[in-house]
């Protein structure tokens, strides 16, 4: 399983239920990491999207635990025994966890990579990713420079969790 989000020098996600800053170039790499894939998120991710709408061209699955919750065109689970229950019926696909900060949280310790773009910039926020370059077993595997959408400068980096890819190898 991978994690992917957008993160500022503070680790910071988001604010008021958003993305901290639009960024093109982000919205690109998302779209071609998980174009295809299952994506999991929480409720209040899945409602930040244009509409509320799940995102056209993957396999969206919530993690809610309002079980009077549903929305058209997602998958949608109570619990995270749930998830991995739903998770099996998708084989061996690429499987994206995309926020927000509570199931980062809760399933950072089953992936193996995230896919972190790293702003250079400092924003006023609420919701965070867990600091990887914090978290034992994490590490920067690339790291693409620095690029430049007007005047933000960011990084794409890919972090391994050597814990998990080291018990997947053998």
């Amino acid at each position: 399983m991978n994690l992917i989000a957008a993160v500022d020098q503070n680790w910071a996600i988001g604010k008021d239920n958003g993305l901290l800053v639009k960024n093109p170039a982000d919205m690109k790499f998302f779209r071609e990491k998980t174009t295809g894939c299952v994506v999991v998120m929480g409720r209040k991710t899945l409602e930040s999207f244009p509409g509320g709408l799940p995102l056209k061209n993957r396999v969206n699955v919530v993690l809610t635990a309002n079980r009077g919750y549903s929305a058209k065109g997602a998958v949608i689970v109570h619990s995270r025994e749930g998830l991995f229950e739903k998770l099996k019926e998708y084989g061996g696909g690429e499987i994206f966890v995309i926020g927000g900060e509570s199931v980062y949280r809760m399933l950072l310790d089953e992936c193996d990579t995230a896919y972190i773009t790293k702003m250079d910039a400092k924003f006023e926020a609420d919701a965070f990713f867990p600091n990887l370059d914090e978290q034992e077993g994490w590490e920067i595997a690339s790291d693409s420079g620095e690029k430049r959408h007007g005047d933000l400068k960011f990084r794409f980096l890919t972090y391994q969790n050597r814990r998990v890819s080291s018990e997947i190898a053998e």
